[in-house]
């Protein structure tokens, strides 16, 4: 089946409903651009010209270039540069934006390769089944369309259709966490088994089924048991749902790891779990708060 026609069959791409594709000008937003044209049709783009490469202006140049052949129009929203952590400032921005121009769905060009490494990295930088469940093809207005597709198919569309991309210098950079991952750990898998990309991708799938059933169960507790829910229910319960519980009560912050202290407080006892959050017990129930502020002396 043509990549087209997965496309279409998976449904986030529809006939006449209007998308914002976020183009970067990399083969994967250029496929995804072409694509939403020839399925939606409703389509407009948004190019975010950070200013932190001296070949950025060339990227916005060659973005609406492309959207004047194809017909799309183009936004380029050029920010202030950022202070602190840029790559979490970009993703930021680039939705903020993309989310308030948008009459519709938000397309993101992110492909099964991009599925892998992040669930490669975020299985190493932070513990809990959330790194396992990966980008998901639909959160709210944002959509994926191009997440059953591999980068190499989406080099072989643009260049199958004429449709030239830049490409990111940064990319080739080991200065970046998923970069290595990229370049180092999905090699080393390959060498250790020929199908180790489509592996990692079939686990996500039937763990994200598994995860249905969790959240039915974690449903079913507090449905009974209220919310907040009282210490000694959850001390009844298996520890890995109680762990379940007390992560859906934290507002999804993986607190999971501090389950058997938060479990072995007292009636009226707290502790700070990190993350800006402190899990409290009131009246024997179990609640997470904001860390309230020091008091300098």
């Amino acid at each position: 089946m043509s990549l087209e026609a997965r496309v279409r069959e998976e449904g986030l791409l529809r006939p006449g409903a209007p998308v914002l594709v976020l183009l970067s000008g990399g083969p994967d937003s250029v496929c995804l651009l072409d694509l939403a044209v020839r399925v939606s049709g409703a389509v407009t783009s948004l190019h975010v010209d950070y200013g932190l490469r001296d070949s950025s202006a060339e990227d916005a140049a060659h973005c609406e270039a492309l959207c004047d052949r194809l017909g799309v129009p183009l936004h380029v929203h050029r920010p202030r540069r950022p202070e602190g952590n840029r790559q979490a400032w970009a993703r930021d921005v680039r939705y903020a934006e993309a989310l308030r121009l948008a009459e519709g769905d938000v397309a993101a060009g992110h492909t099964a390769s991009d599925q892998v490494e992040t669930v490669l990295y975020r299985l190493a930088a932070s513990p809990g089944r959330r790194a396992l469940l990966g980008m998901r093809p639909r959160e709210g207005r944002v959509i994926r369309p191009l997440l059953g597709a591999w980068r190499a198919e989406t080099e072989a569309w643009c260049t199958e259709h004429g449709l030239p991309w830049r490409e990111d210098p940064t990319n080739a950079s080991d200065a970046y966490a998923r970069n290595r991952a990229r370049h180092r750990l999905v090699p080393a898998l390959r060498e250790l088994h020929p199908a180790a990309e489509a592996n990692v991708l079939r686990t996500v799938e039937l763990l994200r089924d598994e995860a249905a059933v969790l959240d039915a169960a974690v449903d079913a507790v507090l449905a009974e048991a209220g919310e907040p829910p009282p210490l000694a229910v959850l001390r009844a319960l298996p520890p890995a749902l109680a762990r379940l519980v007390l992560v859906r009560l934290a507002g999804g912050a993986p607190v999971g790891h501090r389950a058997d202290e938060i479990l072995a407080l007292g009636e009226h006892g707290a502790l700070d779990v990190g993350g800006g959050l402190r899990a409290t017990i009131e009246r024997g129930r179990v609640e997470f708060v904001p860390t309230p502020p020091r008091v300098r002396a």
